[in-house]
């Protein structure tokens, strides 16, 4: 795997283990092991310091694995296209089951954590007695997650890194790694390809839409702006965060709400994890198709555009360090509405109390009532952070939105 997509990854915030165990150790009153495992491993992913890109992928693998296990045993559910090799003993234990199937996808995607997975797997299965229920769990399990990892072994995640940057011969052009640019090579959960939902070009910089958009995020995107309240700072530093723990967190937020079943929680993380790793298969696939450039490009070089109404600010820098890959669509906003209308689509039209912590934020809170007030959140705090035009949020989500509607269509209908 290259390196842009590991510690070094510029761009896409890894979760601290410190503040990790501080987010994601809070006990529930109505978690299951589906849940309670999902924030366990969101805390090896996180102390591993693995990138977003990666991680989103590993989660996905691990939450389908852990699907399948349950739903081996329970049968609540039809049979998905991936077998599970065992056939579960009456009383098979489903928390050994699920203890089982991340021993060994962690193990597998996250051998440097291998102690912590360890220590995990035995604090869990060591509650349970010994017999035929825990043995068969485990046999159950361990299918699982070989089944799904052997489902995605070769779904392009793998492939080298080769992105070519632009320039002319003997020119200078800063040398830090493109992100992710193998990942439009990857294999979809849920989308035919990964270009399926590949928007249409942004706008044309001489265009009133990008205008408008450059001057305000010129105004409010920048580092010193006197245009953006504290409050808007807070929102973007919140929403620095990138990595599934602080989508997860919105997941279970739903799964622990009382009523819910064990393997009706598992389906819907499945569901929640392959939106999330698709999204960014399809957001990469845009911004390489289209390597259309950031605001500080473009701010810096606003005299260059062909445009008299964007002027430019030679010294303009963002509130956020800005990724190493190109600007359009807004990943983070595809992520959002991904999840969100897997989530939506999970709860049906019941109330709404989801909330969330974030590793960019030292561990702070944050709920929502409504799922488009947390959408819009995310999409403004993109513009707020000098990351994101409005219009590639605007695009993003929409993008979003195709990609869950599959999703739920897979999973979450009866």
């Amino acid at each position: 795997m290259s390196t842009i997509l590991g510690r070094s990854m510029q761009g896409w915030r890894l979760v601290l283990p410190a503040v990790a165990a501080v987010m994601l150790s809070a006990a529930t009153a109505n978690a299951d092991a589906v849940t309670d495992w999902n924030a366990k491993a969101n805390e090896i992913l996180g102390a591993s310091g693995m990138g977003t890109p990666p991680a989103h992928r590993v989660m996905a693998i691990l939450q389908t694995a852990t699907y399948e296990a349950v739903n081996a045993i329970t049968k609540k559910y039809q049979p998905s296209g991936i077998k599970v090799q065992v056939q579960p003993k009456p009383g098979a234990s489903v928390d050994v089951a699920i203890a089982a199937t991340h021993r060994v996808v962690l193990s597998k995607l996250v051998p440097a954590q291998q102690a912590a997975i360890d220590a995990a797997y035995q604090a869990a299965v060591g509650k349970v007695a010994d017999g035929v229920p825990k043995t068969s769990g485990v046999e159950v399990g361990e299918a699982a997650g070989a089944a799904v990892l052997a489902a995605r072994a070769d779904d392009g995640a793998a492939t080298r890194e080769s992105y070519r940057p632009v320039t002319t011969p003997g020119a200078w052009v800063p040398t830090a790694s493109a992100a992710a640019s193998h990942w439009v090579q990857r294999k979809p959960w849920l989308m035919k390809n990964a270009s399926q939902f590949r928007p249409a070009a942004p706008p044309a910089l001489k265009s009133e839409v990008y205008t408008r958009d450059y001057n305000e995020i010129k105004a409010i995107g920048e580092k010193g702006s006197t245009t953006r309240t504290a409050e808007q700072t807070a929102l973007a530093q919140f929403w620095e965060a990138t990595g599934p723990g602080i989508y997860h967190g919105l997941v279970r937020s739903i799964a622990t709400a009382p009523g819910r079943e064990i393997t009706q929680n598992a389906r819907l993380f499945a569901a929640a994890a392959q939106a999330l790793d698709d999204a960014m298969i399809a957001v990469f696939d845009a911004k390489y198709h289209y390597s259309f450039w950031r605001p500080v490009t473009a701010i810096r070089n606003g005299d260059n555009d062909g445009n008299d109404a964007t002027e430019r600010d030679p010294t303009w820098t963002p509130l956020i360090d800005t990724p190493m890959h190109p600007e359009y669509p807004c990943a983070h906003c595809i992520l959002i509405s991904s999840i969100s209308g897997v989530l939506q689509a999970g709860i049906g039209k019941g109330a709404v109390n989801l909330s969330t912590a974030s590793p960019s934020a030292k561990g702070a809170q944050r709920s929502w009532k409504k799922i488009d007030d947390l959408v819009q959140e995310v999409a403004t705090a993109r513009i707020q952070g000098g990351l994101h035009y409005r219009f590639s949020t605007v695009v993003g989500l929409a993008m979003g939105k195709q990609i869950s509607a599959l999703a739920a269509a897979k999973y979450t209908s009866k």
